[in-house]
């Protein structure tokens, strides 16, 4: 049986997930392409929901009573809850970095870290984050019409969005408004009628004490709504529907997919013949996603090493090829705030921009240094950028000046045990850079092992410096 080649394997995997381990390169090189795009779907057919203690129950009335002494807010109790809650969050946060380096449901993972960013939202409940989370990563790879519903009756979208202060003769606009621009129709395709309308359909959207959606009927406006022409009584349910009906959302969300996935230069005819599938389909996700991993086009050189990693995928994969773990809580955070991506934390309801923004001066020194950060234990010179967000601040508060981790180098090396010393930098790039080493590259990285090593050692020493490399950044 004819081997895929590895240049493949690493692009799809890199895409698909969270870069892969020499072990699964060299399993996959013997299985046709389209058995190992297959088994990323298989090997992500479950979902096990993330569950952290302390965010199973929302605060009851009586310690939201506490909260305030003599009719005053005791600002002591309300700091302890930030900071418990802000914890909590840190805590979620590592817990789905952790399940995204495991390589277990990898594609399932990558998939609802792309959502994270199209459905971005951020608030301090811990349990509204939580089921958020766990909302993106139980539909990322079912029908988008399932994940919007999800995700529009998410309590903590509606509380970013404001959804709980809009009803009727008093309606908030930003919950419809973003449902269209951001996460269906883009910019441009709706008109502000369409907004003003839409939001008195969705009055009467909010959520309970204890984080469950609820409609509440007296607050609902029920008068007859024009929404993109049509007229009737509609809830929100039914604009919902009538976005979906639209061509525009499958096209704009197949756009974004393709833009993530394969290149940010769009094709626009692979484009267009992509969302007409996915509106086919009714909204497939899964059978979008695979038809494009399954294409020799995604495979042309145009779109390797095309893919500015980011931070999360950056630290994420690093995790996972060497077998990486810290021995603290605080560094991944620091490295994601260093980074600017901080997982829960978007920056906004538009989510994290990605591409070229990833990469100025102090974040690309950072990132080239990394390796010798994780791998060396060297003093961590970069600090995070005072953005003057006080929810920021307060999970990095600790930061170590070194890094303390583990490396699972026992697994990592037993790949490369019969190869000869003079090929070693070639078979690591192989496995870690989208192109194979250029002469110079070559000879820079050989000058790293120094006379004596051993062969672990002489393995670690170009591990670290392959990883320094601007390539690196790239899948």
């Amino acid at each position: 049986m004819e081997r895929t080649p590895t240049h493949k394997l690493r692009h799809l995997f890199g895409r698909a997930g969270f870069d892969a381990t020499p072990v699964q390169l060299n399993d996959a090189a013997r299985q046709p392409l389209r058995k190992v795009v297959r088994s990323l779907f298989t090997d992500s057919n479950s979902f096990e929901p993330l569950s952290l203690a302390g965010t199973e129950e929302a605060p009851d009335r009586r310690e939201l009573r506490g909260m305030f002494r003599n009719g005053q807010i005791d600002r002591d109790k309300l700091r302890e809850q930030i900071r418990m809650s802000t914890s909590q969050i840190r805590d979620m946060n590592l817990l789905w970095l952790d399940r995204m380096a495991s390589g277990r449901g990898a594609l399932r993972e990558k998939m609802a870290l792309f959502w994270h960013g199209h459905f971005a939202c951020r608030v301090r409940n811990p349990q509204l984050v939580r089921n958020y989370l766990n909302t993106l990563r139980q539909h990322a790879l079912g029908k988008f019409s399932d994940l919007l519903m999800a995700v529009s009756k998410e309590p903590a979208m509606l509380q970013f969005l404001n959804n709980q202060q809009n009803r009727k003769n008093a309606p908030n606009e930003n919950f419809a408004r973003e449902v269209m621009e951001l996460f269906t129709l883009g910019r441009g395709n709706y008109t502000e009628k369409d907004i003003k309308e839409a939001a008195r359909a969705f009055t009467g959207w909010g959520f309970t004490l204890d984080g469950k959606f609820v409609f509440r009927p007296l607050i609902h406006d029920a008068d007859a709504k024009t929404i993109f022409g049509q007229t009737g009584t509609f809830k929100g349910e039914d604009v919902i529907a009538m976005l979906l009906e639209k061509k525009q959302t499958a096209r704009f969300i197949t756009g974004k997919i393709y833009r993530y996935f394969v290149n940010e230069t769009e094709d626009p005819r692979r484009v267009d013949e992509l969302s007409e599938q996915f509106y086919r389909s009714g909204y497939d996700i899964a059978a979008l996603m695979e038809t494009i991993f399954s294409a020799d086009w995604f495979y042309d050189k145009a779109n390797i090493g095309t893919h500015i990693k980011s931070p999360v995928e950056l630290l994420a994969g690093m995790q996972h090829t060497l077998g990486l773990t810290f021995e603290q809580r605080q560094p991944p955070i620091v490295i994601q705030r260093t980074l600017r991506q901080v997982l829960l934390y978007p920056p906004n309801v538009a989510g994290w921009p990605g591409g070229k923004s990833w990469i100025d001066s102090s974040s690309l020194l950072f990132r080239m240094r990394l390796p010798d950060y994780l791998l060396k234990s060297s003093e961590v010179t970069i600090r995070p950028k005072d953005d003057g967000d006080v929810n920021n601040e307060l999970l990095t508060q600790r930061g170590e000046r070194q890094f303390r981790t583990k490396v699972n180098w026992p697994a990592f090396e037993s790949h490369f045990s019969g190869i000869p010393e003079a090929k070693l930098p070639d078979a690591l790039a192989t496995c870690l850079l989208p192109w194979p080493l250029s002469q110079p590259q070559r000879e820079l990285i050989a000058k790293q092992v120094k006379s004596g090593q051993s062969r672990s050692e002489q393995i670690q020493t170009l591990t670290a410096a392959l990883m320094s490399l601007p390539e690196y950044q790239l899948s």
